[in-house]
């Protein structure tokens, strides 16, 4: 049982969060290992991992980035620790807001000058798989728009790593 239907929610890019926190609540009651006290011990094992199993479901489920390698994993495109190999057009325009990025260290104008751009390169990156997580259906997306956003989900990994070392 995977974690969408474990929250009996359809497979999506974009889970939304309206209800999603009630849905974790009901389950983490109704397999909460303490109402499995009294129960054989097969019961409680049981309860005790499907507990977790809520729990692992929400914290992916809540975070975005999180939600879209899991999708890519379910759907066998990509792969644990997987070292992907982004464009060297990419990797120049990171380095050159990597560089941005010590310039401006300390100056407060030029800070939000390269928080603008950082905020200008996401919506970039964003923008050509825009409509794909939006409009995400199981069977109807197809392995090509998928590939698409695992290019996104690969550049805003390393655009976060590079925006969190300047934090």
């Amino acid at each position: 049982m995977n974690y969408f239907e474990l929250f009996d929610i359809p497979v999506a890019l974009q889970v939304p969060s309206a209800g999603l926190s009630d849905k974790y609540f009901a389950l983490q009651k109704k397999y909460h290992p303490d109402r499995f006290a009294q129960a054989p011990e097969a019961d409680q094992l049981e309860a005790l991992e499907l507990s977790s199993q809520v729990n692992k479901g929400f914290r992916i489920l809540k975070n975005p980035e999180e939600t879209i390698r899991y999708v890519l994993q379910l759907k066998g495109l990509l792969q644990e620790e997987e070292k992907y190999e982004l464009s060297p057009a990419f990797l120049m325009e990171m380095m050159e807001l990597n560089e941005l990025v010590m310039e401006a260290d300390g100056d407060a104008g030029a800070l939000q000058s390269v928080t603008r751009a950082i905020d200008q390169f996401k919506q970039d990156i964003y923008e050509p798989v825009k409509k794909i997580m939006a409009n995400y259906q199981e069977g109807v997306t197809s392995e090509e728009e998928l590939l698409q956003v695992k290019e996104y989900y690969f550049k805003r990994k390393y655009l976060n790593r590079l925006t969190s070392s300047r934090a």
